[in-house]
This record gives structure tokens, C-alpha cells and sequence, in this order.
């Protein structure tokens, strides 16, 4: 199920019938999915979903199986090493650790992108990791390292690093991990304020329920490698918020999406996971 587009729109990111296989496991399975310029996606899903391998196939570090991703029009799978590093540039990415080099002050982080991609002068990339420091509130700590600041801190300096080349597209793997709720809360509210003030596109993988509502202009889930439901915020809040009673006409997808949203104990996943054969698999009947 898709989302209406609007008319007539390119899409930033296109992906068709994407497949991806490890050994004898499909972790993704026909994956279909347009994401708008402009837009805050969020991407999510139980553990094993696919998520994660989704978000590294976007970014170019997987190969698909088979299928087709297309970035500002071009299909990822035909660029050879230099126009993928082209496409590269155009996007910026908040890893779940900040992955921020250990030795190297915050400045020094986010001046990487700038020495390594482009010839600007010392001083304008000195200016440019100043902006980009204050756009995250942390030009006061830019010569710090990571082991002096906190968990949040260090996710809001990987933000500014991801942000050094002025992406059009912004992909965050899990950004709210590992916080506590006030500093998810900042994280998320920074993510809204960047996407509204640098116009990017975001692609956020998550299974944090109040972050996903909090961010979100449409949704996607995904459940064991396929998309179950495509909608916008909205849609995924009206069927998080049905009464128990109201349930009866969902169908067996929406029962699986619903339990998620909610977090409840008692529903099609925990019921498909007591049936799962682990006593015929442990005794080798199976």
C-alpha cells in the first residue's frame, strides 16, 4: 500500500521491486517506495525487520539482489565509484554511535568532509564548521573531544559533520537510541528545525514510537522484509488509537501494525512468535 504523491512531483529517492538476499535469507522482499523532496520519512519496524539493511542499501554500502533505487534521478546500480561518490556528497548521515573519530576535537570532525570533498581555503572551512556547529548549539564546545562531551552531544556533533557538505538528503539511523527522554526530545525538535530551515529531505529509521510521531510527515513499516503500510503521520496515529473494541475489522496487517504502534504485549507478534516451531526445530523434527 502506498501513499498518494502529489501530482506530477519527482520523487528524491525511488525505489522499485527491491530485493536483497543474504546466503538463503531475503531480508528485503519487493520493496516498493517514493520518497518526496522536502519530506520527513520515517522508516520502521520489529528487530530482523530489514530496517537497517533498507537504510544501507539508500546509501550505497549494500548492493540489491535485484531491483532498482534511483537518487536525483539516477539509478544508484549503473554508477560506477565516481558517481557514486558524486551522490555521496549530496547526502549526509547521523549514524546510531555519531561514529565521530576518538582523537580528533568536534571541530576537526566536522572540517573532515570539507578537506577530503572540496579545495575551500582554511578559513572558509573554518567558518563553515563554526555555522554548522552553531545550527546543532555546540559551536561553544567545538574544541572538545568526544570523550568530554555526552551521548546527545556527540549525536548532535555527528549531525553537524553530516551536515558539512549542505546535503539535500538526510539519513538518520536510529537517532534517539541510547537517550534519555529529555535529550530525545531535543534530538527530535533539532531534526524538525533543520529540515525546515536547510529544506533537506530526512530518511529516519527508528522503532521509537514517540520520536516517529513527533517527526514524521509520513511513515513506513516494515515486517519481515515487506512493507506492510506506506501513509502519512496521520494515518498510522488513527490506527494506533483505535479501542480494542474497534478491532475487529482489521486485518490481519493492520493488527500487526497496530500491536507495534502500541507496544502491547498481546497481539499477531507475540502470537507469531509462540508458534514458531522452536520445539520441533530443538528436537530436529523439522
Amino acid at each position: 500500500m502506498n501513499a498518494e504523491s502529489p501530482a506530477g512531483a519527482e520523487p528524491i529517492i525511488e525505489v522499485r521491486d527491491l530485493v536483497k538476499v543474504f546466503g538463503t535469507q531475503t531480508v528485503l522482499s519487493g520493496v516498493d517506495l517514493r520518497i518526496e523532496p522536502g519530506e520527513t520519512l520515517v522508516v520502521m519496524g520489529g528487530s530482523g525487520c530489514g530496517k537497517s539493511t533498507f537504510l544501507r542499501l539508500l546509501i550505497g554500502s549494500l548492493q540489491p539482489t535485484s531491483g532498482r533505487i534511483s537518487m536525483f534521478g539516477q539509478d544508484l546500480s549503473a554508477l560506477d565509484e565516481a558517481g557514486l561518490d558524486s551522490i555521496r556528497r549530496r547526502f549526509g548521515i547521523l549514524f546510531q554511535s555519531g561514529a565521530l573519530f576518538q582523537s580528533m576535537t568536534l571541530a576537526e570532525n566536522v572540517a573532515l568532509p570539507l578537506r577530503e570533498h572540496t579545495s575551500l581555503d582554511p578559513e572558509i572551512i573554518d567558518i563553515q564548521v563554526k555555522i554548522k556547529l552553531e545550527l546543532v548549539g555546540l559551536r561553544e564546545h567545538a574544541a572538545k573531544l568526544p570523550s568530554q562531551i555526552s551521548g546527545g552531544m556527540k549525536k548532535r556533533a555527528g549531525l553537524a559533520r553530516a551536515l558539512a557538505l549542505d546535503p539535500k538528503i538526510l539519513f538518520y539511523d536510529e537517532p534517539s537510541a541510547g537517550l534519555d527522554p529529555v535529550t530525545s526530545a531535543e534530538i527530535d525538535q533539532l531534526i524538525l528545525d533543520l529540515t525546515r530551515k536547510l529544506e533537506v529531505t530526512s530518511v529516519v529509521v527508528t522503532h521509537e514510537m514517540d520520536s516517529a510521531f513527533t517527526i514524521a510527515d509520513r511513515m513506513v513499516m516494515l515486517d519481515k522484509g515487506v512493507v506492510l503500510k506506506v501513509g502519512t503521520r496521520d494515518e498510522f496515529d488513527r490506527l494506533r488509537s483505535l479501542d480494542d473494541a474497534d478491532t475487529a475489522s482489521l486485518d490481519e496487517q493492520e493488527r500487526i501494525i497496530r500491536q507495534f504502534l502500541r507496544g502491547d504485549a498481546i497481539g499477531p507478534i507475540t502470537e507469531r512468535r509462540s508458534t514458531s516451531g522452536f520445539a520441533e526445530d530443538l528436537l530436529g523434527t523439522v
